[in-house]
């Protein structure tokens, strides 16, 4: 029997607020353990939460970019379940009236996989309701012991959950990168999934092809990087379909994926909406949202990726691969353009930065953001090679200097000497010598092996130390050699 894979992606942005969604808290990341709380987020008696508008501009500013209908009525309400690290005994969320509903993404999806309109993909989007985050337990460097820090209780989140459309796991990390792209593009969520910025909870399950009803879901946690997301859901399913060929039943639970071990393990029995006991929340005022808030916050759209992409091709003339790649940041993209804007050859630019510059940021583990070469001084160089002030060789000498130091492409040419030799008396006395030294290989070449000519092009660059016009180093050899030609 032949089983089809039913994902469906729950995931939890952290929305970018400096404080967070009902106290004035801090969200920073990183600071000591249980110092950023107050009475309202560790849930004293006596004190009463107050939403923070940032937080709900943000979920409408997602809403309507992922294409979600956002509710004119929208409420809050508590999701009860006890756990260390929640301290009301109940978190803050939504469920019955969700702020956001009935949207869609579209992802262009992996090579060689068939989507509903060719290589994109739609997937519904569910629902995205605003929500409170918990704690964290800590179980590390605390011997024979657990602790709590509950800094991250009360941090606004944003759960977008998603229709089960997606039918492999290639799909789903298309699905969660596309979406990750787009709250970065956005301004609304880091996406930094190591500090737990961005979450992602599959829920899959396996059912036989052909069948209309789905099998019993699993729900996996405690995946921080897409490597991880793919490597769990990848596991998971592996261990349904063994279960299913076997005979056996899967359980529907929630499991957590092991990073040592490389496995899932179980972690507890799956509630039903019901075992939360939802109701809604008693201290919050429902949330009347305005059509004049709506617009305001849809013309904060910026360009998104899919559309930055388009008009990448159609303005540029690039491929649609560069424009892939270079679309990825927003902050990528704006490089590539201030750098086109002063060296208007989209194709060159898109290929240096493709190649040279994001070989260095991945070897160096940086952001575009921290590139310690401005693109007005990656134009300057591509402008040196076009005038021929140095080679195309040279100048990745160059290049290498200029992202290890910052300075520009003119010191260090000129303190260098690296300057493009083109003088042809030069070039002719270089040519000289090589011909002169390899005797054997000229006769060869007398003799028909055209093929040497690279060999002589590449000594004579060698005794100019790189420096010699390669255009003009062909051009005499294929003078010089072409006579002695038989």
């Amino acid at each position: 029997m032949q089983y089809e894979v039913v994902v469906g992606l729950e995931v939890h942005a952290q929305l970018k607020t400096a404080s967070k969604i009902f106290c004035g808290c801090s969200t920073k990341f990183g600071a000591g353990p249980n110092t950023q709380t107050c009475p309202v987020c560790l849930g004293m008696p006596g004190v009463l939460p107050v939403l923070n508008r940032r937080v709900l501009e943000l979920a409408v500013k997602t809403g309507l970019a992922l294409h979600c209908r956002i509710a004119p009525y929208s409420r809050f309400a508590r999701k009860n379940y006890f756990y260390p690290d929640l301290p009301k005994g109940y978190q803050i969320s939504q469920y019955e009236l969700p702020l956001c509903e009935h949207g869609y993404l579209e992802v262009a999806l992996p090579a060689g996989q068939a989507g509903v309109n060719g290589r994109i993909k739609r997937i519904g989007i569910r629902r995205a309701h605003m929500e409170e985050d918990a704690g964290k337990n800590l179980h590390e460097g605390l011997e024979a012991a657990s602790h709590v820090d509950l800094n991250r209780a009360g941090v606004p989140l944003l759960e977008i959950v998603s229709e089960p459309d997606i039918r492999s796991v290639d799909e789903a990390v298309a699905y969660l990168k596309t979406l990750r792209d787009i709250l970065v593009y956005l301004d609304v969520c880091d996406g930094n999934m190591e500090e737990g910025s961005l979450r992602c909870e599959p829920n899959l399950s396996l059912r036989p092809i052909g069948q209309k009803e789905f099998g019993t879901r699993v729900e996996l946690k405690n995946i921080n990087s897409f490597r991880f997301v793919q490597k769990a859901m990848e596991y998971e399913l592996r261990r349904q379909e063994k279960v299913l060929r076997e005979g056996g039943r899967v359980v529907q639970e929630t499991r957590l994926w092991n990073t040592e071990k490389e496995m899932t393990v179980v972690m507890r029995g799956k509630e039903e909406a019901h075992d939360y006991r939802y109701f809604p929340e008693p201290d919050l005022v429902p949330l009347m949202i305005p059509k004049d808030l709506i617009e305001e916050v849809r013309k904060t759209l910026p360009e998104l990726p899919d559309a930055k992409r388009e008009r990448f091709v159609r303005d540029y003339g690039i491929p649609v691969y560069d424009a892939e790649v270079l679309t990825t940041s927003k902050d990528l993209a704006r490089y590539f353009e201030v750098c086109v804007e002063a060296y208007p050859q989209p194709k060159t630019v898109s290929n240096w930065i493709m190649t040279e510059l994001l070989r260095e940021l991945k070897a160096g583990g940086r952001q575009i953001a921290d590139c310690p070469i401005p693109p007005d001084r990656f134009a300057g160089l591509l402008k040196m090679i076009d005038n021929g002030t140095i080679s195309g060789k040279i100048a990745k000498t160059v290049f290498e200097e200029m992202y290890r130091t910052g300075r520009s492409p003119d010191e260090i040419v000129k303190e260098r000497g690296l300057v493009q030799i083109s003088d042809a008396g030069a070039i002719e006395a270089l040519v000289e010598e090589v011909l002169q030294a390899y005797p054997n290989e000229r006769e060869s070449y007398r003799q028909g092996k055209s093929q040497l000519l690279g060999f002589f092009v590449g000594q004579v660059m060698k005794r100019s130390q790189g420096k010699a016009n390669p255009g003009k180093v062909n051009e005499l050899l294929k003078s010089k050699l072409g006579g002695e030609k038989k």
